[in-house]
């Protein structure tokens, strides 16, 4: 951060060294007075406008510095406002405390925002109709475009911003340990967490060190998607949802001519409808729930994430769905395993 950080007081002429040094990253200082305040901005294009303007290469920053500067305040994340910088080309943003003090700096170039949420990604599962495959390599770790499945997962969730992420392991655990633990770069932020006993598709979040307030993105690590969380968690939050599903588009096409009848006389045929096709939204097994509602889970018994949201329906909390626009595959069969092995060799989202 510091780098990013000059007086208001020195000269066009050390801005511009600075901002050299910074060259191959983003180049962009934040002027700040002699009590730390931040001024101003100060990009390669102030600097020309201000020369142009007569400024010599000694004039103080504070006669070139930018000040209608974004920026964000100190604690909950602000994620509308973070994503309007992003679209108006702002690469970093400051956030500043009630003083004005920077106290860190948002790389937009490296994270696209930063949902205050956690995430748990399931992993325990036995992959057992992808045998032989997994007989000695648990699903998520096996590869498609040259990285494991679990990889693309967890760097959508860093680009995030979510930094306490949270791998429930069962079979094969040690495999996935050791992977997590060959990343430097997730040292930290992703944690394993194993199961005793297997708990079901939801019960072992109930393991995960998460706060007890707050939200948590709870995700199957055995599947490929572009979905953007971001666009998922404003949908939960701006429905006043307890609850979000994320779903993905399925139809069903029926070769036959199909019946209708009257409600009143079901014997008497009113039409046909000739091989109609039927849309459905289908669980993508990708989730938000509240952290109380996931530490509360039992561990002693396997509970379903059907059976969580069930329940939760029963209760008349409110469950929302949020439809995936772009890629979902669930890689459970040799099938789905070809067909995103495919996919990777011509899709460069996934790496964005």
């Amino acid at each position: 951060m510091n780098q990013h950080i000059i007086s208001t007081e020195a000269t066009l002429r050390e801005a511009l060294s600075r901002l050299n040094d910074l060259s191959g990253g983003v180049m962009t200082l934040f002027a700040v007075d002699s009590e730390g305040v931040m001024k101003g901005t100060v990009t390669g294009g102030d600097l020309r406008r201000a020369i142009l303007a007569g400024a010599g290469i000694d004039t103080p920053v504070s006669e070139a510095m930018h000040t209608g500067f974004r920026s964000l305040r100190d604690g909950k994340p602000d994620v509308r406002s973070i994503r309007r910088c992003r679209n108006l080309g702002i690469k970093l943003l400051p956030r500043l405390d009630k003083n004005g003090h920077i106290v860190s700096v948002l790389d937009l170039s490296k994270c696209r925002t930063q949902l205050p949420v956690c995430a748990i990604l399931m992993a325990g599962g036995k992959g057992e109709r992808l045998r032989p495959l997994t007989e000695k390599t648990p699903k998520p770790l096996l590869e498609v475009g040259g990285k494991p499945i679990i990889d693309y997962n967890i760097e959508a969730l860093l680009a995030c911003g979510i930094e306490r992420i949270f791998i429930t392991v069962n079979y094969l655990a040690e495999c996935i340990e050791r992977h997590v633990a060959s990343k430097p770069e997730w040292a930290g932020k992703v944690e394993c967490v194993r199961e005793s006993r297997p708990l079901g598709t939801i019960g072992s979040a109930a393991l995960a060190g998460i706060p007890d307030e707050g939200l948590t993105i709870v995700t199957n690590s055995d599947i490929l998607t572009t979905i953007s969380y971001e666009d998922m968690y404003l949908h939960h939050t701006s429905k006043g949802a307890d609850i979000t599903i994320a779903a993905i588009p399925y139809q069903v096409s029926v070769p036959y001519a199909i019946l209708t009848v009257d409600p009143a006389d079901q014997s008497r045929v009113t039409g046909l409808s000739e091989k109609p096709s039927y849309s459905f939204f289908a669980n993508a097994g990708i989730y938000i729930f509240p952290n109380a509602m996931l530490k509360s889970l039992p561990t002693d018994r396997r509970t379903d994430a059907t059976d969580l949201i069930e329940d939760a329906i029963r209760q008349e909390r409110k469950v929302t769905y949020y439809p995936i626009n772009g890629t979902w595959i669930d890689i459970g069969s040799p099938m789905d395993f070809k067909h995103a092995a495919e996919l990777m060799k011509s899709v460069t989202a996934f790496n964005k």
